[in-house]
């Protein structure tokens, strides 16, 4: 294993940096976990993680829990602060670390957000990727693709569970995709070669099914029938219009992930493909939730 590294991993208690951490602290690393929600951070706690409490609201917070670490994990959220509070924090991030002088920055980003794509969120991620080339840190930008994970958010895995899979493309449409778990262990890879990675920019991806590819593999995964439901363009405007951005754009253009050019260089991350993805869930516990919280009712 490489030497022993201190990392500041930022949204440690969410999704993508909770994956980084764990990652970490897998192949025997010291993590400092940054977060507004010390609270959330129990898990990481009892692995040994250090928990220092901060706010990208104040970024000498971070600044200060950045001192003598040898990388920074460094990610925003557009959809809880929005794109332009996003690129303002992540900016003003940056700023900050390279006040301190951390020795690499490893920022995430998403694929192909440098490809002028017009989606709010890819293009607020493409400003904090600008100024963090500026700045003279050294950095890495790690451009994940969608998450296969997404399928287990709230607003999805209802559908899921009543048999439908549904999206704004046509099923035949491939999506490219990345697990979670996948994007801790690149960054993990990255941490520990630094001077593989430094001043580079890629996107990341594990595999992209199509959706009746996807509703295949859930249906064998969840031992009942799953359908694939194309959503049209305008219902989804009509709900949420920057996902109807993006959704036009994965039909009309999509990632730029090389999952096989990743496969052959970086090996040892595994590419979860969806189907391996979809048999990891344990979706027994989700429908014992379902049915909790009916009984609730």
């Amino acid at each position: 294993m490489a030497k022993r590294l201190q990392v500041l991993v930022t949204g440690a208690t969410g999704q993508q940096g909770g994956a980084v951490a764990h990652a970490l602290i897998d192949r025997g690393h010291h993590v400092r976990a940054f977060t507004r929600k010390p609270g959330a951070a129990r898990a990481l706690a009892a692995r040994g993680a250090e928990t220092v409490v901060g706010d990208f609201a104040d970024p000498s917070s971070l600044a200060a829990a950045a001192r003598g670490v040898d990388a920074v994990f460094l990610m925003g959220n557009s959809w809880e602060a929005g794109p332009a509070a996003e690129a303002a924090q992540g900016i003003a991030a940056v700023d900050a670390l390279a006040k301190v002088g951390v020795p690499h920055v490893i920022y995430t980003s998403v694929d192909s957000a440098d490809r002028e794509t017009g989606i709010p969120h890819f293009d607020s991620k493409y400003e904090v990727e600008k100024r963090l080339v500026a700045s003279g840190l050294p950095h890495t930008i790690v451009a994940p693709a969608a998450f296969m994970d997404n399928q287990l958010a709230p607003w999805a895995v209802g559908s899921l569970l009543a048999g439908t899979l549904a999206m704004a493309l046509p099923p035949d449409r491939p999506l490219t995709q990345v697990a979670v778990l996948d994007i801790g262990r690149f960054v993990a890879l990255v941490a520990e070669r630094r001077e593989e990675f430094v001043g580079r920019r890629i996107d990341i991806a594990g595999d992209a099914p199509t959706g009746a590819e996807m509703a295949a593999a859930l249906s064998r995964a969840m031992g009942r029938p799953v359908s694939y439901l194309e959503v049209p363009l305008e219902v989804l405007r009509q709900q949420n219009p920057e996902a109807a951005i993006m959704f036009e754009w994965f039909d009309r253009v999509g990632y730029h992930a090389d999952i096989p050019g990743l496969r052959r260089e970086f090996p040892e991350v595994g590419w979860t493909d969806f189907g391996s993805w979809a048999n990891g869930v344990d979706w027994r516990a989700f429908d014992r939730g379902r049915s909790a919280s009916a009984s609730a009712r």
